[in-house]
């Protein structure tokens, strides 16, 4: 079968290596989650419970998916399953937070988490501006005048 758009056979073959394991996504997702979880119950305290990297990944893909049809129609869920989204991959991700400041990763991975950050500030924005906006606006009925 001959695809004419490379990025949409890109897509397909992400889709289909999800697989039994997760696909390539959870395998390179493992190691950062591990990381991820060590550095937050090191400044914290608190232990992040432990789950199947799958999981993860199928949730990622469901609430980018969802939730972008949702917010392409103007639907606040699909801004609030976008912003879970971006909370939660975020900082796992992009873990400038483990790198040296000179190092060129640190660049790379901190530009990605500020453009991350900058998609959840809008995601804010808008939905503020949604729940700003009254529902529905009632009409005002013009006063009736008195005859005598």
């Amino acid at each position: 079968m001959l695809v004419s758009n490379p990025m949409l056979c890109a897509h397909v073959y992400r889709f289909n290596e999800f697989g039994v394991d997760g696909g390539p996504a959870a395998k390179a997702l493992k190691p950062k989650f591990n990381v991820f979880s060590k550095t937050v119950t090191a400044h914290t305290g608190v232990e992040v419970p432990e789950f199947d990297i799958k999981v993860l990944v199928a949730a990622a893909v469901a609430f980018k998916g969802v939730g972008g049809i949702l917010f392409i129609f103007g639907s606040t869920i699909g801004a609030y399953l976008l912003a879970l989204q971006q909370v939660i991959v975020t900082p796992i991700l992009y873990d400038f937070y483990n790198y040296d400041t000179e190092k060129k990763e640190f660049g790379l991975l901190f530009s990605k988490f500020s453009q991350n950050l900058a998609l959840l500030g809008a995601l804010l924005f808008f939905i503020g501006m949604k729940n700003s906006i009254p529902r529905r606006q009632l009409k005002k009925k013009a006063p009736k005048t008195k005859t005598v």
